[in-house]
């Protein structure tokens, strides 16, 4: 069972899918502690606080409740609400401290495409056909690593950065991981302006992309 905070349609925002139609599927539970985190109700997974699906999709405003559904549960939800978006962003939280084999080939079966966001600090237990977006936090408060078995699963690494420690730090995770298949984004953190210019910079002089959060800008979620 997956413990679901949110399910939506919406227009992904970040990284290669940018513009694409997207289903979002916000899983609850992350011990990884990102100061910056946009998301930090879904760190905690408190049983009190357990709802249906039902109650879960129609949430107006961020909360801490959950649902725990399976793959045939949230297939059911998509034809209900009426989804028309083929591609599914899996995120969190930190989804992949869930094993998201049975999720991904369930969508892949029923025709979708899949994707996680994942911090790269779990073993990620997915199909090799699922999209897998790395945004490796690095000396976060959980204290947790960031494995090279997920730097190496990645299709794509997509880097917050706000300073030039940040650069650094990505510069050495990626001293032993193959980039040649892989694309390499840098997102400012908060949409700060020093943070872009620093962004920017960095993408010009390495041959990087720039990721922006679209859907920040255009105030959707």
């Amino acid at each position: 069972m997956y413990k679901v905070n949110e399910v939506f349609e919406t227009i992904q925002g970040e990284g290669s899918f940018t513009g694409a139609p997207a289903i979002f599927i916000r899983l609850q539970g992350c011990p990884v502690g990102c100061s910056w985190c946009d998301t930090k109700h879904t760190w905690e997974v408190k049983q009190p606080l357990r709802q249906p699906l039902g109650d879960i999709v129609i949430k107006t405003a961020e909360t801490e409740h959950w649902a725990a559904v399976d793959a045939a549960d949230l297939l059911a939800l998509f034809r209900h609400e009426g989804y028309q978006a083929k591609h599914v962003v899996i995120t969190g939280g930190e989804p992949c401290m869930y094993d998201l084999n049975p999720l991904c080939n369930a969508l892949h079966a029923a025709g979708y495409s899949s994707q996680i966001e994942t911090s790269g600090t779990f073993d990620i237990k997915a199909p090799l056909q699922t999209w897998v977006t790395v945004s490796p936090k690095v000396n976060m408060a959980g204290g947790y690593k960031v494995l090279q078995s997920a730097l190496d699963r990645a299709n794509e690494i997509k880097h917050p950065v706000a300073m030039e420690k940040h650069i650094d730090e990505l510069l050495q995770l990626l001293q032993h991981t193959d980039t040649t298949a892989k694309l390499i984004y840098l997102q400012p953190i908060s949409q700060q302006r020093r943070a872009t210019e620093l962004a920017i910079a960095q993408c010009k002089k390495h041959n990087w992309r720039l990721s922006v959060q679209v859907h920040k800008y255009l105030g959707i979620s």
